[in-house]
Formats: C-alpha cells, sequence, structure tokens
C-alpha cells in the first residue's frame, strides 16, 4: 500500500445487511443498532443497499429510508454510500436522485444485470448516473452476478470522469486490478474477502466486506498490520480469518443468508431462506474460534 493511494470512503467498508422485523418489514431500529456497533468496531464506512443488503427485494423507498435511519444514528462524519446500480438505466438514475436526498456521501454503481449490455453501453451507463448527481460514484464490477465485467480498459475510460472515484472489485482478475491501479487514480476496493489483501498489497484502498457485518475487527486486523509494516504478522491475521470467510462466502449459500445467521437481524426475504442447523452450527463454530484467536 502506498502513501498516495487514494481512500475516498476511508480503508475498512462494511457492505451491511438490511435488518428486517420477523414479518418481514424494514427495521430501522435493528438497523441503527447494527450500524452503531460497525463504527464502534473499526469499519471506515458502510455500504447500504447492496448484495448483502438485499437491495433486489428492498423497494426504492425502503432503501431511502434505511439509509435516513443509518445517517441519522452515525451522523455526517461516517461515509455512506448507497447501492443504486441495476438492469434500467432510468430506475437507476432515479434511485441516485433519491440517494442523494436522503443523504448518501457516495453511489455504489453495480453494472446493469440480466442484460449483458456490451462494454460502450456498459460505459454509456456509468456515464448517465455520473452525471445525474454530485456524488462520487464507486463501480461494482461482480460478473458473476451480473454476467458481464466492467472491463479494465473501460475502467481506463471511466476514470478519466472525475465522480467515478473508486471501484468494488469482484472481478478475480488481480492483474486486470493492477494494471488499472497503475495507471488511475481509481481506489480499489476488494469485494472478495480472500483478495483483501493481496489486492490492498498491491495499491488497493481497502475492502468492501460481508464478513465485516460480524467480524468488523477481525477483518481490520490484517490492513492495520501491513500498515505497520508487520507484513508477516498480516499473513498471519488473514489467515485466521479463512476459515470463517469460506464457510460465509463460498459454502454455496449467499453472504447475507450466512450473515444472518450469526446475527440477530431477522429473515432472509425469499427467494432466499434461512441457513439450515448444520450450516449454522458450522458458522458458529468459526465465528467463535476466529474470536478465540
Amino acid at each position: 500500500m502506498t502513501a498516495t493511494a487514494p481512500r475516498p470512503f476511508g480503508r475498512t467498508l462494511c457492505a451491511m445487511i438490511t435488518p428486517f422485523t420477523a414479518t418481514g418489514a424494514l427495521d430501522q431500529d435493528a438497523a441503527r443498532a447494527h450500524a452503531a456497533r460497525l463504527v464502534a468496531q473499526g469499519c471506515d464506512g458502510i455500504v447500504l443497499s447492496g448484495t448483502t443488503g438485499e437491495s433486489p427485494t428492498t423497494t426504492d423507498a425502503e432503501k431511502s429510508a434505511l439509509l435516513r435511519a443509518v445517517r441519522a444514528e452515525v451522523g455526517d462524519g461516517m461515509p455512506l454510500l448507497s447501492g443504486v446500480g441495476g438492469p434500467d438505466t432510468a430506475h437507476t438514475v432515479r434511485l441516485a436522485w433519491e440517494a442523494e436526498e436522503a443523504g448518501a456521501d457516495g453511489l455504489l454503481v453495480v453494472a446493469p444485470y440480466y442484460s449483458r449490455p456490451p462494454q460502450a453501453a456498459i460505459e454509456a451507463y456509468v456515464l448517465r448516473v455520473a452525471e445525474s448527481t454530485g456524488l462520487p460514484l464507486m463501480l461494482y464490477d461482480i460478473p458473476g452476478r451480473t454476467g458481464v465485467r466492467i472491463e479494465p480498459d473501460t475502467l481506463l475510460r471511466l476514470a478519466g470522469h472525475p465522480r467515478v472515484v473508486a471501484v468494488k472489485d469482484c472481478s478475480y482478475d488481480l492483474l486486470g486490478s493492477t494494471k488499472v491501479i497503475a495507471r488511475t487514480s481509481l481506489a480499489y476496493y476488494s469485494g472478495s474477502e480472500e483478495l483483501n489483501l493481496p489486492l490492498y498489497a498491491v495499491g488497493g484502498a481497502g475492502y468492501v466486506s460481508t464478513v465485516a457485518n460480524v467480524a468488523p475487527r477481525q477483518m481490520r486486523a490484517p490492513l492495520d498490520a501491513f500498515d505497520a509494516g508487520r507484513t508477516d504478522e498480516a499473513a498471519r491475521l488473514n489467515g485466521l480469518t479463512a476459515r470463517l470467510v469460506e464457510l460465509m462466502m463460498a459454502s454455496g449459500l449467499p453472504g447475507t443468508v450466512t450473515a444472518k445467521a450469526l446475527l440477530d437481524a431477522g429473515p432472509v426475504r425469499e427467494p432466499l431462506q434461512p441457513a439450515g442447523r448444520g450450516a449454522t452450527d458450522g458458522l458458529r463454530a468459526a465465528y467463535e474460534e476466529l474470536l478465540a484467536a
């Protein structure tokens, strides 16, 4: 990590769950309490209404209400980003307006999914959103969900827009990410926990983590050690998180499901289903092992 690497939204961000009541309604009180805990335990910023926040099944009104509730809890000094991307450019622009009105500091803009647009169309989509508000954008490159990359050459072009400032990188293309980091001022945030430390080591800004919902201090610790020059310790601490990361993010269950299995945050919304007893017991054991390490 170089001293000049940009960090427009901080370094250690949580992709926050969206708590629901037992009947499935948005639980604003629980959201406020969870956000306060994340801040107290070392998160520099919070991303709302992303994949982990179940954005496909929350309404536009719920997204705004969630953002307003969390903003009221954490105050103006904590960076809050709101997920606004989707398959419909016009709807994405409306969500961007609403997020700005509700108090967001930035927008998480996922590549348009399902329709699999070519790169020129993705570029036009991002520029439409960038021109729609005064907020900075973090582009969300997650081809495993969207079916399409935001290719490195596209990112190189988009980096020329003053409000395109960051990338949440779930591309699993460390070479491509390194290329963009080296040639632009884009802040690269790992969106895949197993790559948090490797991406950071080649100039990344930090991470946007689902696992940070349940273990914010433990996810931050390797980066703290790396910044202090203790690279061996950073690797050791990173290794301690591997089992929980594997179970939460690579066990076949979505991170939303596994995070809520470890938190008192209400149900997930269909079509997602809660984790079964065996999966929850395994998650709990790995979580307690990490806390005890």
